[in-house]
């Protein structure tokens, strides 16, 4: 890591949402399946009108120097009766701008939803990374996580 950059995290706001689709296309899966444009897809924000209106969701965002988005997550609390009827937290669409990646702002962000996921009550935080992303897998064996399950989709 080339220094640890500070940043501020926070919900994310209407405005960020071009920001964040960039960054989601930011690699060969997500190109595949981002649309960038402006203006972007009305599915985005209305997704992210979705998404903002869940009280199970928070989609947040890293702010760097300025206030510039150059990171996201998204945390979702799932309540269950597995586990004696322990939630668990879902972290999702972890990404960091390609220019700001390798100091540190990943990892501050996943560390905030698993603080974030035990302060609600979760009693496991779980994630998922394709299976092509080894340099994210390798990252999230670094944080503590544990490969324990086989991930399975179906696409419409």
């Amino acid at each position: 890591m080339s220094g640890v950059s500070q940043i501020r995290i926070r919900p994310a706001l209407s405005g960020d949402v071009a920001a964040i689709v960039a960054m989601l296309a930011d690699d060969a899966l997500g190109r595949g399946r981002e649309r960038v444009a402006d203006p972007l897809p009305p599915s985005y924000v209305q997704a992210f009108e979705r998404v903002e209106r869940d009280p199970n969701i928070q989609l947040v965002v890293a702010e760097g120097e300025g206030g510039e988005v150059i990171g996201c997550l998204q945390l979702c609390i799932l309540p269950g009766l597995s586990s004696q009827g322990a939630s668990r937290g879902l972290i999702e669409d972890v990404r960091v701008a390609s220019r700001y990646r390798s100091r540190g702002i990943g990892e501050q962000l996943v560390q905030w939803a698993v603080a974030e996921a035990q302060s609600k009550g979760c009693k496991l935080v779980e994630l998922l990374t394709h299976n092509t992303r080894i340099d994210a897998q390798r990252f999230y064996k670094r944080l503590g996580f544990q490969a324990s399950h086989v991930g399975m989709t179906i696409r419409f």
